[in-house]
This record gives structure tokens, C-alpha cells and sequence, in this order.
């Protein structure tokens, strides 16, 4: 995760913003995204009257499987299967440091 991610998903994940701009912020197509909130492949998007939230962790999701589908031509709920288990690994990699353990070699 980059340092960019980290702030843009904390101004964006305090704010309702249109399909468009959310969309602009995750790097995809705003078909693209409504396809994928449709098909439950980013959950806690919420939607009203047109405006949209969505959480840091969706922004970085939503990135992470446009950047699978395309790189390695997998289909959605491969791309989600695989971003869940890169979060995870983050997420361990973090209590990791966070514990004081550093990883070597």
C-alpha cells in the first residue's frame, strides 16, 4: 500500500461523492464499478440519490482487482478472492510490525 492510498482513501472515505468522482479515485471506469457494487464484490458501498460512500478498504479494493483483472486477465471474483488475501496479508504483515517482529531475508 502506498502512502497516496492511505490519504486519499481517508479524504474520500469521509466524504459522498458521485459515481464519476469515485470512479476518478479508485482508477476504473464508473461502469466498471457499478457492475462490481452490483455483484457484491465491494460491500459497504452505499448510495443515495445518486451520491456515494464507500470505506478506504473499498477504494483499495476496487483498485487492487481492476489492477488484477487487467494485469493478469482474471475475472472478478478471482480478482476479489486474490485482493482478500493480499488485505490479509497486509493486515499480518502489520501486527507483525507492529508486535516488533521484523521480517528477514
Amino acid at each position: 500500500m502506498h502512502n497516496d492510498d492511505v490519504v486519499t482513501g481517508t479524504l474520500v472515505e469521509e466524504s459522498w461523492l458521485t459515481l464519476e468522482q469515485v470512479s476518478a479515485v479508485c482508477s476504473v471506469e464508473p461502469a466498471w464499478l457499478l457492475q462490481h457494487i452490483e455483484e457484491g464484490l465491494l460491500p459497504g458501498a452505499v448510495s443515495v440519490s445518486g451520491i456515494w460512500h464507500l470505506s478506504s478498504n473499498s477504494l483499495l479494493r476496487a483498485r487492487r482487482m481492476r489492477q488484477l483483472e487487467r494485469d493478469f486477465d482474471a475475472v472478478p471474483e478471482l480478482a476479489a478472492l486474490v485482493g482478500d488475501m493480499l488485505d490479509e496479508l497486509d493486515q499480518l504483515r502489520s501486527q507483525l510490525r507492529q508486535s516488533g517482529h521484523s521480517r528477514t531475508g
